[in-house]
């Protein structure tokens, strides 16, 4: 019979967890947020130039700014936020002497009301929308916590940001003999890419309209809308335009012998003019500038997966 109760004891304690957590739903995460920049034209190009939009809407007189920039104008930037709540603080501190002291981020929804306009003064609040039962992800076991963002523009309602993320404990994993690179999703709008790759051929999208390049792969052309399209294979010639370098976590599919760690991952610009996303290779991570030049080339992951990489060079 003590067992039994103990039992039941243990199997109530996650239950009294998530019912002091959730109290905090419906609480303020911020409260009369400013905006750090008014809507402006540098910060619009800076994010255009980095997802490779060059829609006109977004330039020049009358431009507004990128609809998905709405969560831009509240973010904290490397100082951090001001304006989070005690209530904010608080679950997260009551989450992470739980134990679930990791975090992801694992969506995020946007609605949009009014188009944002440079010179628009951006307010905001924030409410604990919803707290998780607890759940249990290859991650780790833990609880989702999701918030919404209501933004002004100037005082009126320019739009709604729900961003959701998983605080964990991260599950205990068994030594792997065998770390395999993430899979490709391959659709019908990207196959042809892969095949290309399979031939150890870059091939860039081509409008058959107005001729406009594009990359990566979309099922329609950015600059006039068109849907037919042909290819063009890449020269392989770049240059890094911009990049990160991963020191932690630690992926050791990511890594191996000749590239045992930290890794970069760059923006490439090809010399065709498009960008894309991918490993910088064969220079220390430490080395790797702006405007190095890399030359594509083909690795080959494991038996099945193989992937365009670039390779720069310190000379």
């Amino acid at each position: 019979m003590t067992a039994g109760r103990g039992g039941e004891r243990g199997q109530r304690r996650p239950e009294r967890f998530y019912a002091r957590v959730k109290e905090y739903e419906g609480r303020a995460a911020a409260t009369e947020g400013v905006g750090k920049d008014l809507v402006n034209q540098a910060m619009i190009r800076h994010w255009c130039e980095a997802m490779g939009d060059s829609n006109a809407a977004y330039e020049g007189p009358g431009a507004v700014a990128p609809p998905t920039m709405l969560q831009a104008w509240t973010m904290g930037g490397l100082s951090g936020h001001t304006d989070r709540s005690d209530a904010y603080e608080e679950l997260f501190t009551l989450l992470d002497g739980a134990g679930y002291t990791s975090v992801v981020a694992t969506d995020c929804e946007q609605e949009y009301l009014r188009p944002l306009r440079p010179g628009d003064r951006i307010t905001f609040d924030a409410v604990i929308e919803s707290v998780s039962e607890r759940k249990t992800t290859k991650l780790g076991t833990g609880h989702f916590v999701t918030t919404r963002m209501d933004i002004r523009a100037d005082g009126e309602p320019a739009g709604t940001h729900r961003f959701r993320i998983l605080k964990y404990r991260p599950a205990d994993r068994k030594p792997s003999t065998r770390s395999l690179r993430p899979r490709p999703v391959i659709n019908r709008d990207n196959a042809g890419f892969w095949e290309g790759v399979a031939e150890h051929r870059l091939l860039i999208q081509r409008c058959s309209g107005c001729a406009t390049l594009r990359f990566p792969w979309l099922p329609g052309c950015n600059e006039c809308g068109g849907q037919e399209w042909d290819t063009v294979e890449a020269s392989g010639e770049g240059t890094v335009f911009s990049y990160v370098v991963m020191h932690h976590p630690s992926f050791p599919a990511f890594s191996g012998a000749d590239e045992p760690g930290p890794y970069a991952v760059g923006l490439v610009e090809l010399a065709e003019g498009v960008r894309m996303v991918s490993n910088v290779v064969g220079v220390p991570a430490d080395k790797i500038r702006a405007g190095m030049p890399v030359r594509l080339e083909f690795l080959r992951t494991d038996a099945e997966l193989e992937l365009p990489v670039f390779r720069g060079s310190e000379g």
